[in-house]
């Protein structure tokens, strides 16, 4: 009888931490304040408030109207940041099903659902399949997964950013280290960070032949 009890009470620890949700607040904009939930999840690692209002700072001038691709959403912090910040469209692609449904529910909820675009998908092989260029891309994998370079060469392969476009990078490492040579050649450095394990970067696309 003791061994089922402390069976059931393991099953019911277990079935409320996969179900449990967690809370990051939108920072600026015509949102500011809201609160969007996002589940636990391994690798799921929102943004901080304090990286985030750098990032924003980085792209005053570059929001308003902006076409935004996440290409990992996570939270959907960058993204729904933008859209509050005045962005036109943003797409977001998340490989965990519960998480897209979460970042949908969001959306209706700041009433933006009409701007979000939410792809539950493998976020290399959605990016491989799009052919429609974007001004501004949030490239925040789950480190572990090391998506960096085939996500951007993606990027560069399927044409998805502006020749003025703007790609916000965030890693455990330094950029030098998550890309080959070539591929590191296609981009230059407009602003970097670091903020605790986090290494930010704003990109730009290098003059190239």
């Amino acid at each position: 009888m003791t061994a089922l009890k402390k069976s059931s009470s393991a099953k019911a620890k277990t079935s409320k931490k996969s179900s449990s949700t967690n809370q990051i607040r939108i920072i600026g904009g015509q949102h500011r304040r809201r609160l969007i939930s996002f589940i636990d999840a391994d690798g799921l690692r929102p943004t901080p408030d304090r990286l985030r209002e750098t990032i924003f700072n980085w792209l005053t001038g570059h929001i308003t109207d902006a076409r935004v691709l996440d290409a990992c959403a996570g939270s959907g912090a960058l993204g729904f940041e933008a859209i509050s910040r005045g962005a036109a469209h943003a797409t977001l692609i998340e490989a965990n099903s519960a998480q897209a449904k979460q970042l949908q529910t969001n959306a209706k909820l700041l009433g933006i659902a009409d701007q979000c675009k939410i792809l539950h998908a493998d976020a290399v092989a959605a990016v491989s399949l799009m052919d429609m260029p974007f001004d501004l891309l949030f490239i925040d994998p789950p480190y572990a997964l090391d998506l960096w370079q085939p996500l951007l060469a993606a990027v560069i392969d399927r044409q998805l950013i502006h020749a003025d476009g703007l790609i916000y990078l965030e890693a455990d490492r330094e950029i030098d280290s998550l890309l080959g040579s070539e591929l590191r050649a296609r981009f230059e450095i407009i602003k970097s960070t670091k903020v605790g394990q986090a290494r930010a970067y704003l990109l730009g696309l290098a003059d190239f032949e």
